[in-house]
């Protein structure tokens, strides 16, 4: 797809704290961030991964044995080491046709943030988990996001394709 190799075109920080967390907001590809920075996005338990960005995590970072055999529920976190970052897995749901909650999102996060801080993971970058296929609404999810990560000194940059992409990704998923 053309939209994966769009460079990273605005960078907005939004609620900074004094203790390091922060959330910024970038258009472009969530693949261009750091190579030393984690990445995180939602799948459910099934780790199909066959619909929106899932794919790409699954064709760039394989492992989908590796997933399955952490035997990961809803509203946990399932983790890939890849060279020098963990890529994390948000179990939101039990099968991939299914829509998250609020609340599996808010605690897939918890474990996420358990394993950031026990691991020193301070920068991190997804999309705006959630709120493409699964439908949540950004508003509630950024909301979520800053009260697990408030209290951490873990940054979070949260990736959004330029709109026409968007639509266009969203159209060819639709015809599928």
């Amino acid at each position: 797809m053309s939209f994966e190799r769009q460079k990273r075109v605005n960078n907005d920080t939004v609620k900074p704290s004094d203790n390091g967390w922060r959330l910024n907001y970038v258009t472009g590809d969530l693949f261009s961030c750091p190579a030393d920075e984690a990445l995180a996005h939602c799948i459910s338990e099934d780790c199909r991964m066959r619909a929106g960005i899932a794919v790409t995590f699954r064709q760039k970072f394989k492992g989908v044995k590796q997933l399955n055999e952490q035997k990961k529920q809803t509203g946990e976190c399932a983790v890939l080491k890849r060279g020098r970052r963990f890529v994390y897995y948000l179990i939101t749901k039990k099968k991939a046709w299914q829509k998250p909650t609020y609340n599996s999102l808010r605690l897939s996060l918890e474990d996420m943030k358990s394993h950031c801080v026990e691991n020193g993971v301070t920068r991190m970058s997804m999309p705006r988990i959630g709120c493409g296929l699964d439908r949540l609404e950004w508003r509630v999810v950024s909301a979520i996001l800053e009260q697990v990560f408030k209290h951490t000194r873990i940054s979070i940059t949260v990736y959004s394709l330029p709109v026409k992409a968007e639509t266009t990704v969203m159209k060819e998923l639709m015809h599928k």
